[in-house]
C-alpha cells in the first residue's frame, strides 16, 4: 500500500452512514470533523457501548470507527457480540482506533473480527487509506469455531508444495507463475502492523 492516498482513486461516502463509538466527547467531535470532511454526511456518536447498541439495533450503517477502550475496554466485547449477532450490522466494516496499543491487543482485535487496527494519533489521510482499502477488501467473511470476521487471509494460494492441504476447498493443481510480484516487507509490515503516524 502506497504512502499516500492514490489521488485517481474515487470513494463516494456522501450517502454512506458512519458510527463514531469513541471514549470521549472531544475525540468523537474531532473524529467526527474527519469524517465529515470525507464527504460523509450520516455520521452517528456514541460515548459508550450502550449508546452504540442502540444505534446498531435501530438501524444499519456502513462502517464502524471504535475505540476499544470506550465503556472501560468494553469496545471489544461489544465487537463479538456484533459479529454474532447475526443481524443486519454484524458484517459491517469495523476500523479500530486507539492510542494505547500493545501486541496483544492487536491480536484481540483480529480475534473479535475487526477489518483494522489504526493508532492515534491518526491523520486524516492514514484514515482515509484505511477506509479505502476496507471499502475495496474482497476477503470473504468466516465463521471458524468461535470466529466471525474477515477472512485473516490476504491471499490464498493453495496449501504448501507436496501437502494434500488441510481445507475441502484447497487448491490440488500446481500454482503457475506469479501474477504480480511478491510484497515488501514494509508492505507486509503495513498491513499487518498499526502504523503511529505523527503529525
Amino acid at each position: 500500500m502506497s504512502a499516500g492516498v492514490d489521488p485517481e482513486a474515487r470513494l463516494n461516502l456522501a450517502r454512506a452512514s458512519v458510527l463514531l463509538v469513541e471514549a470521549s466527547q472531544h475525540s468523537a467531535d474531532v473524529l467526527a470533523q474527519i469524517v465529515k470532511g470525507f464527504g460523509v454526511n450520516d455520521i452517528h456518536r456514541a460515548l459508550t457501548t450502550e449508546e452504540a447498541e442502540k444505534v446498531l439495533h435501530g438501524r444499519s450503517v456502513d462502517l464502524l470507527l471504535v475505540d476499544p477502550s470506550v465503556s472501560d475496554g468494553d469496545g471489544y466485547r461489544m465487537l463479538r457480540d456484533l459479529r454474532h449477532s447475526g443481524g443486519p450490522n454484524a458484517y459491517v466494516p469495523v476500523v479500530l482506533i486507539s492510542g494505547h496499543v500493545r501486541a496483544s491487543d492487536v491480536a484481540r482485535a483480529r480475534d473479535t473480527g475487526a477489518n483494522f487496527f489504526v493508532t492515534k494519533p491518526i491523520t486524516a489521510n492514514t484514515l482515509l487509506q484505511r477506509i479505502m482499502f476496507v471499502a475495496r477488501d474482497k476477503r470473504p467473511f468466516v465463521q471458524v469455531g468461535d470466529y466471525i470476521g474477515p477472512d485473516r487471509r490476504f491471499k490464498f494460494e493453495g496449501p504448501p508444495p507436496g501437502s494434500d492441504g488441510r481445507r475441502s476447498g484447497d487448491l490440488q493443481a500446481p500454482l503457475g507463475d506469479p501474477a504480480e510480484p511478491n510484497m515488501s516487507q514494509n508492505e507486509i509490515d503495513t498491513i499487518i502492523k498499526p502504523q503511529r503516524v505523527m503529525i
